[in-house]
């Protein structure tokens, strides 16, 4: 059986307006809880994702730095764009 990332939440945790870099906290529906980094000039993408060190990861089960989130990058890209899951971490961080 694969993994399936589902995005539960997603909260922006800092921004630099000027150069349109944001950090964004993503919280997956099995708990695992990813830093996604996002460049808005010209357009929104993705830059880098990496897990944070709150569960053990969901693919490999390792308690440490793994890159295996990375591989899903496409995933969350795709459903961050069709739930406009930019837009409402934007609204409420107002």
């Amino acid at each position: 059986m694969s993994y399936r990332p589902v995005i539960a939440n997603m909260k922006e945790a800092s921004s630099n307006e000027q150069s349109g870099l944001y950090e964004f906290i993503v919280n997956l529906a099995d708990g695992t809880v990813c830093r996604v980094f996002y460049s808005r000039f010209p357009e929104w993408k993705m830059t880098n994702i990496s897990r944070l060190q709150k569960t053990p990861c969901p693919v490999c089960r390792k308690d440490f730095i793994c890159r295996c989130i990375e591989s899903y990058k496409g995933e969350l890209t795709q459903q961050i764009e069709e739930n406009q899951w930019i837009d409402k971490a934007l609204a409420a961080a107002k």
